[in-house]
């Protein structure tokens, strides 16, 4: 009888160490999953920002031109073109010149790449798992249609987010040596916008920019994804080895999608421009026009029909020519880098999965 109780409180000893042992197990796997997911976003969010920063810094000449031919007023023209408004810069203002601005833009373009990179592949997971739970199929895949939706919703997350920071990179952008007041940095244009033109000054131009975000970024993700996609699967061209893209191929394809997506959204992003600069009451000549007729606009839709009436429909493509050729190798460029970087670090969700 002894023995049986020994045997008894030895299994019940050994059953309690192996259920402890068990327990021990399952809290080290849960403080294990959360920190490799946040350590999976982080490196997301690292790959999104450097391809940003490289792809912007990259083509910060063209657009600061971009926005001194969108901005400039009517009544003085300064800048007649993309190749003449370079080198009135590079005279004027020196190498210096051609980047400012570019400081504020990275401040900006680094986190809002970092979202909307993110933001895409957490809307590309919870619309192919609703897609999924609603055709029944689970080796269902991303449709063109869903992709842009998922872009476009990464656009307007990354956008509302770091707004403020691309209407005083604007302001930062357009001033010059002669301009009457001078904003000092990033912090200081953000203080004094908010202490001469209050906090709603900060979101000037927000609703064009969500209208045009949709169409812009969403078109940028779907048509890149969509391309590659085909590429792979169909190979027409013989450019697929190992069964991926060379980064030529891939550098192609951001280009593609680039070109369709500024080219659509453009007249969206010179409205906006054109409204954030309004409230300046020390703006640049290049805005003022030296007391010609500085424009204002109560809203999107008057600086539309204001832009329009006074300069023609030709005005809402101001800029375009730099744009382009600035916006191509931009998209290329970040869609590429952030593919790299991811790489380099070894996450293995990919925008297409």
């Amino acid at each position: 009888m002894a023995s049986e109780d020994v045997k008894s409180t030895e299994s019940a000893a050994v059953s309690t160490i192996v259920n402890l042992a068990e327990e021990a197990k399952l809290a080290r796997e849960g403080v294990k999953a959360p920190s490799h997911a946040v350590l999976s976003i982080c490196k997301s969010l690292f790959a999104g920002g450097v391809a940003g920063g490289v792809s912007r810094t990259a083509v910060a000449p063209l657009e600061r031109m971009k926005i001194l031919l969108q901005v400039q007023n009517p009544h003085n023209i300064k800048y007649s073109g993309t190749v003449q408004g370079l080198k009135y810069i590079w005279r004027t203002e020196g190498v210096r010149g051609l980047f400012k601005g570019n400081g504020t833009n990275c401040a900006r373009i680094v986190p809002n790449s970092a979202v909307k990179f993110f933001s895409y592949e957490q809307a590309s997971k919870g619309i192919l798992y609703m897609y999924r739970q609603q055709t029944g199929n689970e080796n269902a895949q991303l449709t063109p249609v869903l992709r842009l939706g998922a872009g476009a919703t990464a656009g307007i997350i990354a956008m509302s987010a770091t707004y403020p920071m691309d209407m005083v990179r604007g302001r930062l952008t357009v001033q010059t040596a002669n301009s009457p007041y001078q904003y000092r940095g990033i912090a200081h244009a953000l203080s004094t916008v908010l202490r001469e033109e209050g906090p709603r000054a900060l979101y000037r131009g927000w609703l064009p920019s969500v209208i045009g975000v949709v169409p812009y970024v969403g078109l940028n993700f779907a048509v890149y994804e969509s391309l590659k996609d085909w590429l792979v699967k169909d190979n027409p061209f013989g450019l697929v080895e190992n069964n991926e893209l060379t980064i030529i191929t891939r550098l192609s394809c951001g280009a593609i999608a680039g070109t369709v997506g500024q080219t659509i959204a453009y007249p969206l992003d010179v409205i906006r421009r054109r409204m954030q600069m309004v409230g300046w009451k020390d703006a640049s000549s290049v805005v003022t026009g030296e007391g010609r007729g500085k424009l204002e606009y109560n809203g999107m839709v008057d600086a539309f029909r204001k832009t329009v009436r006074h300069e023609g429909f030709g005005a809402l493509y101001k800029g375009l020519v730099p744009n382009s050729v600035k916006v191509v190798p931009s998209i290329a460029i970040a869609f590429v880098t952030y593919e790299m970087v991811k790489d380099v670090l070894g996450v293995e969700f990919r925008i297409s999965d």
